[in-house]
């Protein structure tokens, strides 16, 4: 089956469209576009720049996608967006491609969720499965680690990394690189313990979140710098593949400095 595209759609020449396409009223599809099999789009979406959507992802009324970054040093320069299979983009989302300064490129993974209004800025790289609730704000570069949530109204500082299966409450302001499976909550964002709810929902064992419990326990109310304690845990936990992703997570650093408890933050940034 060929696309299905509405009379009033305006499609560009040169958009590419996957078998089984639809395209609804009023939505702008640009001559750099491509659309995976299987893809819908609600009416009035607005499609830009060199942007692929993947197989089957469904994009809600109003949201704007790949229209140039919000970024004042843009001159206009080629970049990208790609978005992986079977997203849901629900209403008024906004997702930028990169920059120069950035890798060029937004990525966003597989089966992820963007609940209304949510906004994902230039450079992001988003993992699979991941949900934004609405209203969540990323700014520029911020790196999501698959499976984690992002509660609503929530916004995350430019270069801001969340681990895989984390989960930010809702309002919170995260300044700070949040841990791979770990709960970050308030304005500013303090670290509130391990997600162990979205823990035992992923499948995670009783032996593995208990683990993860005396990691954390190592990591931040043991003695010595934060820096000697992830050492220390690195060597107790050898044959803990959970324990060893928060390791690396914060072996690797990165631009912003580490989210812990709110008793331990002056101490630890």
């Amino acid at each position: 089956m060929s696309a299905t595209i509405h009379p009033s759609a305006v499609v560009e020449e040169g958009a590419r469209l996957g078998e089984d396409v639809e395209i609804g009223p009023f939505c702008h599809v640009g001559p750099q576009a491509t659309l995976g099999d299987g893809v819908r789009l609600h009416s009035h979406v607005s499609l830009a720049g060199d942007t692929t959507v993947g197989a089957r992802t469904v994009i809600f009324p109003f949201a704007s996608i790949g229209h140039p970054p919000q970024d004042l040093k843009y001159r206009g320069e080629p970049v990208r967006l790609t978005i992986g299979e079977d997203c849901l983009i629900r209403e008024g989302v906004t997702m930028n491609p990169g920059t120069a300064g950035g890798g060029s490129e937004t990525v966003v993974g597989p089966r992820s969720v963007f609940l209304a209004n949510a906004h994902v800025a230039h450079d992001c790289r988003i993992g699979e499965g991941v949900i934004l609730s609405n209203n969540v704000m990323l700014a520029g570069h911020c790196q999501i680690g698959d499976f984690a949530i992002v509660g609503g109204g929530a916004a995350a500082h430019q270069f801001v990394r969340i681990g895989a299966h984390a989960f930010v409450g809702g309002l919170a302001g995260v300044e700070h690189d949040l841990i791979p499976f770990a709960l970050a909550l308030g304005n500013r964002a303090s670290l509130a313990g391990l997600n162990v709810v979205g823990l035992k929902r992923r499948g995670f064992s009783h032996e593995a979140i208990h683990e993860l419990r005396r990691a954390y326990k190592m990591l931040f109310n043991g003695a010595g710098t934060l820096k000697e304690r992830v050492g220390d845990v690195a060597e107790a936990f050898p044959g803990q593949e959970a324990v060893q992703q928060i390791v690396a997570f914060l072996q690797q650093g990165g631009d912003r400095a580490i989210c812990v408890p709110r008793a331990g933050r002056e101490e630890e940034a």
